[in-house]
């Protein structure tokens, strides 16, 4: 990252919307795109104090910020954010789609399969794949009208190891990252790229907080590089493919585990 005021990134007054970015990795990846220069909307539902929090954070590194309240399971609402957004700077070249259905990640608190309701998988699609299918709905007209754009998801490394059988959760962010591959195929040859960010176990976060250490040390132990990831460690990625950095990709998924998921081959 580049020092304020001293940046020469291709991010430089871009335009940001960042779902979810009042708290956890959303926070980071809101300050994260501030520090390279970009101009930044910190989407929040309920947690207004912290998201006016973030955005002083990033104004603090010279670029433009504001906070939205919008629920990203409402596409009206979605709609509404997309036009503030555009009317407030102009234009908008980047959506971050972090925000996800409340979650708890606790693998001895799960419950198992026969006894998870309907409802609790139908919770977590309408707050992945849902949230995704409403926040491009909206935003597609001004990517397609500028014929530029770039979507980035954040997903799970479970969707590629479920060691931890969250059935509700791992469906949805795979249904997610199924529906990033089939968009990034659509819309490349309008000039609109669709990627996704698969992190590993994050700590910490609200959904990670509560976890055993023993569970924790477990997985450290499994990780090459020998720890868990950190939400400042998922910004970096997020960035990339944000930008043009990354401008010849598109329907990929990166995993930031450090090594977790490493392929066999």
């Amino acid at each position: 990252m580049n020092d304020k005021n001293t940046t020469s990134s291709s991010l430089k007054d871009k335009v940001v919307l960042i779902t979810g970015a009042s708290r956890g990795i959303g926070e980071s990846i809101a300050i994260g795109f501030a520090k390279e220069g970009a101009h930044v909307v910190v989407n929040y539902l309920t947690s207004e104090e912290k998201a006016n929090q973030v955005v002083k954070a990033c104004l603090a590194y010279g670029a433009d910020a504001m906070a939205y309240q919008a629920d990203v399971g409402d596409l009206d609402a979605c709609q509404k954010m997309i036009e503030h957004t555009v009317h407030e700077f102009g234009q908008i070249d980047a959506l971050v789609n972090n925000a996800f259905a409340p979650y708890t990640f606790d693998p001895d608190s799960r419950k198992p399969f026969w006894e998870m309701p309907l409802e609790s998988f139908e919770k977590q699609w309408s707050g992945s794949l849902g949230a995704l299918y409403n926040t491009t709905q909206a935003v597609l007209p001004h990517f397609r009208s500028q014929a530029r754009g770039s979507i980035v998801s954040i997903g799970s490394n479970l969707v590629h190891r479920p060691v931890v059988p969250y059935h509700d959760y791992i469906s949805a962010k795979s249904a997610m990252i199924a529906l990033t591959k089939t968009l990034g195929t659509e819309l490349a040859p309008l000039g609109i790229r669709v990627n996704a960010v698969c992190p590993g176990w994050v700590y910490p976060t609200d959904s990670s907080r509560s976890s055993k250490e023993l569970s924790r040390q477990a997985l450290q132990v499994q990780t090459p590089m020998g720890r868990l990831a950190t939400p400042q460690d998922i910004v970096g990625p997020v960035l990339f493919l944000a930008s043009e950095w990354s401008s010849f990709m598109t329907g990929q998924v990166l995993y930031v585990d450090g090594g977790y998921t490493m392929p066999n081959a």
